[in-house]
């Protein structure tokens, strides 16, 4: 159970940790001091609510497909987090990446999350991500053992976006240096094809 949890933990933190234009936001927020807890906390929650969807949605609604054609999907899903990697692994050799806050002139909270359900909801992204990878993974584990690996997959969210958040100010500077990002992908390239060579090991060769 403690492997899933951490299993799911990893996935989640791995394709979350790219710094898009909501990721980007949310260092802004937290550099402003503007709304900190509540822009943390959506972004969580609305990754959690994906998550969760996915889990559940792959399993009750796609539970025969997945059965029937697992070797096909899971197969897919390996090359597609193998060609992740990839790509990931050759930015890391990149030294031309640097973080740009995005100024915003959102001043109420609310104007706050309307522009975050945007950022968020938006991004075809976050749905592929969330319910489609993390769901389909999730497949490989069952009952306790798959609540375990959703736990720890919601649990990566709001441990990034609250840890974004609040160290904002820290890890803007950070991120502002080419080596930085090119550490960060290599970690993400190394993460994603571990989970991609444990993906092509639960197939029926």
């Amino acid at each position: 159970m403690i492997s899933a949890f951490i299993t799911g933990f990893l996935l989640g933190l791995s394709l979350i940790a790219a710094i898009g234009a909501q990721n980007t936001f949310v260092i802004s927020q937290g550099i402003s001091g503007k709304h900190v807890f509540y822009v943390a906390l959506f972004c969580a929650i609305a990754d959690g609510l994906l998550i969760s969807i996915g889990v559940l949605g792959a399993s009750s609604v796609l539970n025969k497909f997945i059965t029937d054609f697992s070797n096909v999907i899971f197969g897919l899903a390996s090359v597609w987090l193998f060609g992740y990697g990839v790509m990931k692994l050759k930015s890391s050799f990149q030294a031309n990446k640097s973080l740009e806050i995005i100024n915003s002139n959102s001043k109420s909270l609310k104007s706050t999350i309307g522009i975050l359900v945007i950022l968020t909801f938006a991004n075809p992204h976050v749905y592929l991500d969330t319910m489609v990878l993390i769901g389909t993974y999730s497949q490989q584990f069952i009952g306790v053992k798959k609540f375990a690996f959703s736990i720890g997959a919601i649990f990566a969210s709001f441990v990034f976006f609250f840890s974004l958040a609040y160290g904002a100010k820290k890890i803007a500077p950070i991120m502002r240096s080419s080596t930085s990002w090119q550490i960060l992908d290599f970690i993400i390239a190394l993460i994603m094809f571990s989970i991609a060579f444990n993906f092509a090991s639960s197939i029926d060769w």
